[in-house]
C-alpha cells in the first residue's frame, strides 16, 4: 500500500484530501504545518507528499527545501496560494516539487470533489515520478545574446526580421524557409523546460511553440518566468500572433494552441478546447495544425515528460511524413509516459536526455 503524507494547516482540508486518498486505497498520514511535515516525512517515509504553501510556523516552500535535503520524496503542491500567486508554484517546482494542483474556492473548501480525479491522477503519477537532483542549472547565453535577468524583456535583442515591418518579415520568412519547433510536455514540464529553453540563443532561427498541460491562471505567470530566464522572448498566446524567429509561444490554459495560415504567414492562435481531447493545451492539436501549414521537413517535434499519451499520434505522423522528432529519455523524464508512448509507436527520430535537447535543436536548424 502506498503511503501519502498530507501537510496542510487546515484540519478540514487534511480531512477532505486525506479522505479522497484513503478511499482510493492510500495509507494516509497528516501534518499541521511545514515543521511537523518534515518530522513526519522522516518518521513515516511516505511515497508521496501533498504540501500546502501558506502555513504558519513554517511555510511550504521552506518545508519543501528541507524535505528535498533530508529525504527527497515526490511532492505535489496543493494550495490556494498557487492559484493566486502562481509564481510561488513555479518556485516550488524549481525546488523539486513534481507537480501542483490548485484548491478550488479558497483555503477552506467543501468542493474537493471538483478536483478529486485530478488529485488522484497527480498523486498516482508522482508516486512513479523520477526525482531530479538539485535546482535546474541556467545556461549562460552566448556572447551578444540577451541578459538572463528575470523579467527584463526590454533588454533583449530584436532580430532584423522582428524589427522590420510585416512585408519585410514575410519576405525574410520565405527566403529563410523558417520552420517551427513543437514541444509537448506535462507533469514535470516547467522544470524540464528550464533545462532546455535557456540553452538556446536569442538568434535561434525558428519559433518554438509549447503545449504545456497546465490549469487556468498559470500559463501567463509561467511564460513571464521563462521570459526572465531565457535569451529568447517568451510569451503566452492570448490572441493570433505571427510566428517570428527567436520567440517562444506558450499555449494559454483553457485553450488549445494551434498554427494557422493567415495571408501566407504562419500564426500561433488560441482555439477553444477541442472536444474529446483529455489534456489541454493539446499536443495533438498543435502538431496536427502545424502540419497543415508548414512542410513536415520544416517541423521539429519534441516530446517531454508527462503522464498519458497526448501528442504521440500526431508526432508519429509527423515523423513518418519526414519531420524530425525527439523523445526525452527515461534517464531525465520525471514521468516517462508521453515520451515512452512516442517511442513505442516508432515516432521518435532520437531519444535524448533533457540536457542534450537544446544542442540537438541548434544542430538541426543550422
Amino acid at each position: 500500500m502506498k503511503k501519502v503524507l498530507v501537510v496542510d494547516d487546515s484540519a478540514l482540508m487534511r480531512k477532505l484530501i486525506g479522505g479522497v486518498l484513503g478511499e482510493a486505497g492510500y495509507e494516509v498520514h497528516t501534518a499541521r504545518h511545514g515543521a511537523e511535515g518534515v518530522e513526519r516525512l522522516l518518521a513515516v517515509q511516505p511515497d508521496v507528499v501533498t504540501l500546502d504553501i501558506n502555513m504558519p510556523e513554517m511555510d511550504g516552500l521552506t518545508a519543501l527545501s528541507l524535505m528535498m535535503a533530508a529525504r527527497p520524496t515526490p511532492v505535489v503542491m496543493v494550495s490556494s496560494l498557487t492559484e493566486r500567486g502562481a509564481l510561488a508554484t513555479f518556485e516550488a517546482l524549481a525546488l523539486g516539487a513534481v507537480d501542483f494542483i490548485a484548491k478550488p474556492g479558497g483555503t477552506i473548501t467543501l468542493h474537493v470533489d471538483d478536483i478529486k480525479a485530478l488529485l488522484l491522477a497527480k498523486v498516482a503519477a508522482a508516486a512513479q515520478a523520477r526525482l531530479r537532483p538539485g535546482p535546474a542549472p541556467t545556461a549562460k547565453p552566448p556572447a551578444g545574446s540577451a541578459s538572463l535577468a528575470r523579467h527584463a524583456p526590454a533588454s533583449k535583442p530584436v532580430s532584423p526580421a522582428a524589427a522590420a515591418g510585416p512585408a519585410a518579415r514575410a519576405a525574410d520568412t520565405a527566403r529563410d524557409a523558417m520552420g517551427a519547433v513543437l514541444v509537448g510536455v506535462s507533469t514535470g514540464g516547467p522544470r524540464t523546460l528550464e533545462d532546455i529553453l535557456p540553452r538556446l540563443p536569442a538568434d535561434f532561427p525558428w519559433p518554438i511553440l509549447v503545449a504545456q498541460h497546465m490549469p487556468l491562471n498559470f500559463t501567463d505567470a509561467f511564460a513571464r518566468r521563462m521570459d526572465g530566464l531565457c535569451a529568447l522572448h517568451v510569451s503566452e498566446v492570448q490572441g493570433p500572433v505571427p510566428l517570428e524567429p527567436g520567440r517562444v509561444y506558450i499555449g494559454r490554459a483553457g485553450t488549445d494552441l494551434a498554427v494557422s495560415d493567415r495571408g501566407g504567414r504562419a500564426y500561433a492562435v488560441p482555439r477553444p478546447e477541442t472536444a474529446g481531447m483529455p489534456w489541454h493545451p493539446s499536443v495533438d492539436v498543435l502538431v496536427d495544425s502545424a502540419m497543415k501549414v508548414l512542410p513536415p521537413q520544416r517541423l521539429l517535434g519534441v516530446m517531454l515528460t508527462g503522464m498519458g499519451y497526448d501528442g504521440a499520434a500526431a508526432m508519429t505522423k509527423l515523423h513518418r511524413a519526414g519531420g524530425r522528432t525527439i523523445a526525452e529519455s527515461a534517464d531525465t523524464a520525471v514521468v516517462f509516459g508521453m515520451p515512452q508512448e512516442l517511442i513505442q509507436r516508432g515516432g521518435a527520430s532520437m531519444v535524448l536526455p533533457a540536457g542534450a535537447i537544446a544542442q540537438q535543436l541548434r544542430h538541426w536548424v543550422q
